[in-house]
C-alpha cells in the first residue's frame, strides 16, 4: 500500500492494493483496528465539514482501509441526504489533491492517468504542454457539465465533435466524475455480522448529527444524579460485560460531565484493552462525541422507562444536580 493509494482510494490501483492485501473488514471491526476509528472520523467530517481531510497524520494503511469502511458506514447511517453529501465531500477533497499533485514538478500522478482510470480519458484530447487547452467529446461534455449557463454549448467553442475547455474546467469535470463514482452503488447490503459490529460507530455518528440539545457546560460527576439506565451501566461496568452500544452510552455520558479518559476508566472500574481504547477514542479531544438521546437508548434496548418528558439523559442529570444543590442549601 502506497501513499498515493490512500490519497485516491477510489482509483483502480488503490482497490487493487486493498484486494491484494486480502483484508477482512469484519476482522478489522472486531479488533477495533485504527482504520475503524478513522472511517468514523472520515464520515463524520464529511457530513459536518464537507471534506474528508484529517487534522492529524494518519498512516497510509489506516487511511486507505478507512475508505471501504466509510462506504459501509454511510450505507448504514439513517440521515437524509447523507450519501450525496458524503460523495460530494470525497470528490471535493480529491479535487484539491489533484490540483496539488498534478502541479508539482515531481508529480507522481497525472491528469491523464486519473481521467483514464475514471473511464473518461479516451474522451479527451490532451495538449502537448500544461498551458494548452483541452478538448473533450461533446457527448461526454453534456454528460458531465453542470447545469449552468456558463457551461452551455451556446457559449462554447465546438468543432469536430469536441468542446474546448480550460484546465480548471477539466478539473471540475473530473471532480463531478469522482462524485458520481463514489456515489455509485450506495447504499449496499451490509452483512448482519458487520452491521451489528458497527452499531456503536453508527450510533456515534447519528448522535453527533442528531442536533439533540443538552447542557454542554456540566463539569461535575455525581453518579446518583444520572438517570436509572446510565446509573445501571455504571454499576455493572466493573463486573459485567457491556455490549458496544452500552459502552458507548456510558463513556459519552461520563465524558460529557467532565471526566477525561483516564478518569472514566478509573470510575468505571474497567482497564481491559477494548474499554480503554474505546474511552480514549470517544472521550478524546479530537472529536467530542455527544451522548445518545433517550429515544436512541430506548431503541437500543438500554433504557425502558419514562423520564418525565426529558429527551436527553444530560438534561435529566442537570436537573437532578440542581435539585440536589437546592436540597443541600436548605439544610445548611
Amino acid at each position: 500500500m502506497e501513499a498515493i493509494h490512500a490519497r485516491y482510494p477510489f482509483l483502480d490501483p488503490a482497490r487493487t492494493a486493498v484486494a491484494e492485501a486480502d483484508v477482512d473488514l469484519a476482522a478489522l471491526i472486531r479488533a477495533d483496528d485504527p482504520a475503524v476509528a478513522r472511517s468514523q472520523d472520515r464520515v463524520t467530517i464529511a457530513l459536518t465539514e464537507g471534506t474528508i481531510e484529517s487534522d492529524r497524520r494518519v498512516p497510509t494503511r489506516t487511511e486507505l482501509l478507512s475508505y471501504p469502511l466509510g462506504r459501509v458506514l454511510i450505507s448504514l447511517i439513517d440521515v437524509p441526504g447523507a450519501m450525496d453529501k458524503y460523495a460530494e465531500a470525497e470528490a471535493n477533497t480529491a479535487y484539491e489533491r489533484i490540483r496539488e499533485d498534478c502541479s508539482r514538478e515531481d508529480r507522481s500522478i497525472t491528469l491523464a492517468a486519473i481521467a483514464t482510470d475514471l473511464g473518461v480519458g479516451d474522451s479527451i484530447e490532451w495538449p502537448s504542454g500544461d498551458a494548452g487547452r483541452y478538448r473533450i467529446s461533446v457527448e461526454r461534455y453534456l454528460e458531465l457539465a453542470p447545469d449552468d449557463e456558463s457551461w452551455s454549448l451556446a457559449v462554447r467553442e465546438l468543432a469536430d465533435g469536441y468542446v474546448t475547455i480550460a484546465r480548471e474546467e477539466l478539473l471540475e469535470l473530473l471532480r463531478r466524475t469522482i462524485e458520481r463514482q463514489v456515489r455509485a452503488g450506495l447504499p449496499f447490503d451490509v452483512p448482519p455480522t458487520i452491521e451489528d459490529a458497527l452499531a456503536p460507530t453508527v450510533a456515534a455518528i447519528e448522535t453527533q448529527l442528531s442536533g439533540v440539545s443538552y447542557p454542554a457546560s456540566i463539569d461535575r460527576f455525581e453518579p446518583e444524579a444520572f438517570p436509572s439506565c446510565i446509573r445501571s451501566l455504571l454499576e455493572r461496568a466493573p463486573s459485567e460485560p457491556l455490549d458496544p452500544l452500552e459502552r458507548f452510552a456510558l463513556i459519552t455520558c461520563c465524558s460529557a460531565v467532565g471526566l477525561d479518559a483516564d478518569e472514566i476508566v478509573q470510575r468505571c472500574g474497567r482497564d481491559d484493552e477494548s474499554f480503554v481504547y474505546a474511552t480514549e477514542r470517544l472521550a478524546g479531544e479530537t472529536l467530542p462525541y455527544p451522548p445518545p438521546s433517550f429515544e436512541m437508548l430506548q431503541e437500543a434496548g438500554i433504557c425502558s422507562g419514562e423520564h418525565d418528558g426529558y429527551e436527553h439523559p444530560l438534561v435529566a442529570y442537570a436537573d437532578s444536580l440542581s435539585d440536589s444543590s437546592t436540597a443541600v442549601s436548605q439544610t445548611e
